[in-house]
């Protein structure tokens, strides 16, 4: 019997055939093992797969566990280096200020799946008070997209950052100029002061801020939510969020 024997009876099949198929596995099977050793593990798991191929999907069903788990720790550290810029109070927000729990979101004003959303958005906010949602403008979508982020940010500036995004959301998507300034009589909003601030250096910042936190979490596409220090990316289903939010709360917030 073969020194390597002990290792065979120990070790279970799948996970013989996850050290042949993981990723680098090879390398370190050359420093742990002997060529005759390595040999022998091709064979055993080449007769195993002959008699039980589902030996196979174990292992993959592993190593794609393994990743999951390495993609979340992997999540949750860039989550936490950036937190204050996640929770800085120059962002805009929705909901309880005092909330316990605080959903970050990250949209497109014209983004067709954050704009199926948003009633699912409001509905969540009427029904629980203690929730906050912070507002993170991610224009991606092209020019449009950024002039529709110039507006809610100088709207901001005269506290019409919600009624102001509510309007955009429910526009066309093919925002321009006179969109804005038709939302922002609408709204009661200094036209001349809002036009002078949606140029702003201090606008441009934000959203340059924003850009730069997505490519830090490594956000490619809106909607994306941060929740504690979990990304959620893409729109999610209102039972599916309300379940998160709770989870998220019973781990204290």
């Amino acid at each position: 019997m073969s020194g390597f024997r002990w290792f065979r009876r120990a070790a279970p099949l799948a996970g013989l055939l996850a050290l042949l198929l993981w990723p680098g596995a090879g390398a370190r099977a050359a420093d742990a093992f002997t060529p005759a050793q390595r040999a022998e593990i091709v064979q055993i798991v080449r007769q195993a797969l002959k008699q039980d191929p589902s030996i196979l999907r174990d292992a993959v069903a592993a190593m794609q566990q393994d990743d999951a788990a390495k993609q979340a720790d992997a999540q949750a550290m860039a989550i936490a280096a950036q937190k204050a810029a996640l929770l800085g109070p120059a962002s805009p927000f929705a909901g309880n200020p005092a909330a316990k729990v605080t959903l970050i979101e990250f949209f497109d004003v014209r983004c067709p799946y954050c704009r199926q959303m948003e009633p699912d958005m409001a509905k969540l906010l009427a029904q629980d008070h203690d929730l906050r949602i912070i507002y993170k403008d991610l224009p991606i979508l092209g020019p449009p997209s950024v002039l529709a982020s110039r507006a809610l940010l100088a709207a901001q500036r005269q506290g019409k950052y919600l009624p102001m995004r509510s309007l955009l959301m429910a526009d066309p998507p093919q925002i321009d100029m006179a969109m804005v300034q038709a939302a922002a009589a609408k709204l009661g909003l200094d036209w001349p002061r809002l036009r002078k601030d949606m140029q702003s250096s201090a606008v441009s910042d934000q959203i340059r801020a924003n850009l730069a936190l997505a490519r830090a979490l490594k956000i490619d596409g809106t909607p994306a939510f941060v929740l504690g220090d979990t990304l959620i990316p893409g729109a999610i289903g209102m039972a599916d969020l309300q379940q998160a939010i709770a989870a998220q709360r019973k781990a204290g917030g």
